[in-house]
């Protein structure tokens, strides 16, 4: 099989026009949690990918650590979606959703009747923060509140809601979800045991501390089907507070080979150092490799070259990139001409406004105009 960056692939279900997935990015335009046609048309603009992800998106109405995402556990969600995955499809992309429950990196503002963010224990992000309002009512960064340990039953309740979420998605169009079990959110506040202290069976050994993922995972596979499921994953990463332990290779290693069992659309790992956090150790992604017998996607610190190199080396089955498409609508055409990429501005990543959402030009309309 060639490993052209550029050619059309197929992986089970999963065909795709190229080898290039635009990553989840967090944008947060969304008032109401409920997709527009301005969401259709920005994904839109980006189908040049061969595999979309899209923003995070909540499972509930406790989900959320960030004001204006969108969720997709009501039918009104459901339909605002299907505007996006139509005008996706219409371009010949895959879409895929990313499913987000963020735990203990939220604030009381982001959650009903403002009550407390659940988490694996009670264990604060105290340096870390939530998209919310603060005690004067002004938008913006606040620190994450002190969240409250799920009990047991409630667990249970939360994997049913990432099922829940993947039905509403296939409903919405979807050709699949990825969960989100990365950069600290609720997955992996219960894999990693500086964070999680339960004496349930959800903690303690890596087997118990993988519970929750691989419940999530499979009571996703059951509602629909496990060539429609997929996640994230950020082994060796720091961001949101959660401190190296030892057995991360052994934890990885385990998930690795439980998910290959599962015969799941793919895992997609991100390399934190493009965020400021750990980077992935070298030989990481080759022992991953090793381990898992499926389809692997590497975000992070993402071009061309490196794109390539890896795919050739058959370290990943495909490149993911994610600030960059912000800016570059047409990043497909951009690297395959080897075109100038522009550079995003992250003061309009967040916020209602369409400025820094829709208005990002071609190579072509800036050269033409």
């Amino acid at each position: 099989m060639t490993k052209d960056l550029f050619a059309p692939v197929s992986f089970g279900a999963l065909k795709l026009k190229n080898r290039i997935a635009m990553a989840p990015m967090t944008r947060a335009r969304n008032a109401d949690g409920i997709p527009k046609e301005f969401n259709a048309t920005y994904y839109a603009q980006r189908a040049d990918a061969g595999l979309i992800i899209t923003e995070g998106t909540a499972i509930s109405d406790t989900a959320m650590g960030v004001l204006y995402i969108p969720g997709l556990y009501t039918p009104q969600q459901v339909a605002g979606w299907k505007k996006v995955t139509d005008a996706v499809h219409a371009e010949g992309s895959t879409i895929f959703t990313q499913l987000w429950h963020v735990g203990r990196v939220s604030h009381t503002s982001n959650q009903p009747k403002g009550q407390a963010p659940v988490s694996a224990s009670d264990l604060r992000a105290a340096n870390s923060f939530a998209w919310g309002y603060d005690a004067e009512g002004k938008e913006g960064f606040v620190p994450a509140s002190q969240p409250r340990a799920l009990a047991t039953d409630e667990v249970s309740a939360v994997v049913q809601d990432f099922a829940h979420a993947a039905e509403n998605a296939v409903a919405a169009g979807f050709d699949g979800v990825e969960l989100h079990g990365a950069n600290g959110y609720l997955i992996e506040q219960f894999l990693n045991p500086h964070i999680n202290n339960r004496s349930d069976q959800y903690g303690g050994s890596i087997a118990n501390r993988s519970r929750f993922l691989l419940e999530a995972i499979d009571a996703s596979i059951a509602a629909i089907g496990a060539d429609k499921v997929a996640i994230r994953l950020t082994p060796y990463g720091g961001l949101h507070e959660l401190p190296h332990y030892e057995e991360i290779e052994e934890t990885y290693q385990y998930l690795a080979t439980e998910l290959s069992r599962r015969n799941i659309a793919y895992i997609h790992i991100m390399d934190q150092q493009s965020r400021g956090s750990f980077a992935l150790p070298d030989g990481f992604l080759e022992r991953f490799r090793s381990w898992y017998d499926g389809v692997l996607i590497l975000a992070g610190g993402m071009d061309r070259e490196k794109a390539t190199a890896l795919l050739e080396a058959g370290t990943i089955d495909i490149a993911a990139f994610g600030e960059v498409y912000i800016a570059n609508p047409d990043l497909v055409d951009r690297l395959r001409n080897n075109w100038p990429v522009t550079p995003p501005n992250r003061a309009l990543h967040y916020g209602l406004g369409m400025e820094g959402y829709l208005d990002w030009k071609t190579y072509q309309e800036q050269i033409n105009h």
